[in-house]
């Protein structure tokens, strides 16, 4: 049976008569105002990555779905950084950003992302079979950064490099290229004494290193540098006097590193084993935002101390990790050194361990994952290592 046409409801107004559905009456109107209200409140979270360049920056962004939406190359300066951040937020709620070398082409922006109130999380660079298998080039890399951030691969937080860290990092670094440098001299000085004139080298040999730099800077360079000897003596007197001039470049810098030591983290001073050269190194490791090691189990895998199984069928051992800082390896490694040969409870504590057939390496091990627990309770005591203001060099 035929269904009844729907009665249709008539108005009549002042222009003439309209009919309409009843039931649909101003329907098309409430579903388009609610489209638009729905527009207006959606605001989609966006994830960012960045490949860092010397020059310049190549930033991406996609979405929390994993979706591609766009990147753009900046450069790498203060009005680019500003360019970034607001080009960046137009695409949405900004969640985070994975920066690639945050310690290195990064920094700076790694900085200002982070005075900006932006999470910014440590990126490492892909590794061989990815870019082997999707290709290399600035776009991919940035956004395979977001990707890593996305899929929670970077969680990492970067070091900020605002505080007293930092001005011990950078003065460290100083003093170790002039060791390094003095180190060179000191050889090739005595490399070129092996060929020198007989007379000249009956005259150097046997001193010691002190002796000899004193009476090299003090040889006689008078004369034609077109005569061997003369040529000779002229480059030896040169290298000990480069010597000298590093000589006190170091001291000068040992000198205001352990001003600085003594300011960041004098608890860390009062362990045994523990010197400046060590505690510098350890506060660099850390850096000026040291929240963001949350436990000392984690600053004891960043130090490279944290045990690593290797066990096999019935073998049942640990063994030493070859990841992490390796300075700051180095550093506990020479604390522990330290320690077996001046500290009496280390030296009892190598015995005992001994005695339950444990070898020298594993004794170690266990040494440096103690030192790193002790250091790290020290480090954290520290209030001045959480400070952001920049010291005065003493």
């Amino acid at each position: 049976m035929a269904q009844k046409p729907r009665a249709r409801q008539t108005t009549t107004t002042g222009k003439g008569t309209t009919s309409k559905n009843t039931k649909n009456a101003g329907a098309p109107t409430k579903r388009m105002s609610k489209k638009a209200k729905s527009k207006k409140n959606d605001v989609r979270t966006i994830v960012g990555g960045v490949d860092t360049h010397s020059r310049t920056h190549h930033a991406a962004v996609i979405t929390t779905h994993g979706m591609r939406v766009a990147d753009k190359e900046f450069p790498a300066t203060a009005a680019g950084y500003r360019a970034m951040l607001a080009w960046l937020g137009g695409f949405g709620r900004l969640f985070a950003v994975g920066v690639e070398g945050t310690n290195s082409y990064g920094a700076g922006l790694t900085r200002h992302l982070h005075t900006a109130g932006v999470t910014v999380l440590e990126v490492n660079r892909p590794d061989r079979r990815q870019r082997r298998d999707k290709g290399k080039s600035d776009p991919l890399d940035a956004y395979a950064a977001a990707d890593a951030v996305l899929a929670q691969r970077a969680t990492a937080t970067p070091k900020l490099g605002t505080g007293i860290s930092e001005s011990i990092r950078v003065l460290h670094t100083t003093r170790a290229g002039a060791v390094k440098a003095r180190t060179a001299t000191i050889n090739t000085l005595r490399n070129m004494l092996v060929t020198a004139p007989t007379g000249l080298r009956e005259h150097l040999d046997g001193l010691s290193k002190a002796t000899l730099i004193t009476a090299c800077a003090e040889l006689d360079t008078a004369g034609d540098p077109a005569d061997p000897e003369i040529g000779v003596r002229l480059a030896l007197a040169s290298l000990a006097h480069r010597y000298q001039h590093l000589t006190s470049q170091i001291t000068a810098l040992d000198k205001t590193i352990g001003a600085l030591v003594e300011r960041a983290a004098p608890q860390l001073l009062k362990l045994p084993g523990v010197g400046r050269e060590t505690a510098a190194q350890l506060i660099i490791t850390v850096g000026d935002n040291p929240d963001r090691i949350t436990t000392e189990a984690g600053f004891a895998a960043l130090c490279g101390v944290a045990p690593v199984p290797a066990s096999s069928g019935k073998t049942r051992r640990h063994r030493l990790s070859r990841g992490g800082d390796r300075q700051a390896n180095r550093a506990l490694h020479l604390a522990a050194c330290s320690r077996l040969r001046h500290d009496p409870r280390t030296q009892a504590y190598k015995q005992r361990r001994a005695e339950e057939q444990l070898t020298n390496k594993d004794i170690l091990r266990c040494l440096k994952r103690y030192l790193a627990r002790e250091i790290y309770k020290a480090l954290m005591t520290s209030t001045n290592t959480t400070t952001n203001q920049q010291p005065t060099a003493a």
